[in-house]
């Protein structure tokens, strides 16, 4: 799977990029990121690809959840959720939802 150029969240389009580096608030110690504010991803270009996926989940679950209405968010459960809905996007046909 080749990570989106960017993705739809309820009603935003959030951009998808990848990175040297991610800093947040002075700390470079990040694999990626999800700006509400920019409706933006990032994802460290330096990951392996498998671990660029689980990083795009993570961060997409922070989105999802956040336009859906929960601002406070609890990293185990993000983390959690994420790798379910990874594993469920991986292996399913979404085909039948198609218009």
């Amino acid at each position: 799977m080749k990570l989106p150029k960017n993705i739809k969240v309820g009603q935003l389009f959030y951009d998808v990029t990848e990175k040297p580096v991610i800093i947040i608030e002075e700390d470079r110690n990040f694999q990626g990121s999800c700006s509400y504010t920019n409706t933006a991803i990032t994802i460290l270009d330096s990951l392996s690809e498998e671990r660029k996926k689980d990083v795009f989940f993570h961060e997409l679950t922070h989105a999802i959840f956040y336009e859906a209405g929960f601002e406070d968010q609890d990293e185990d459960m993000i983390n959690r959720v994420a790798k379910v809905i990874h594993q469920v996007m991986s292996e399913n046909d979404f085909k039948f939802s198609e218009k």
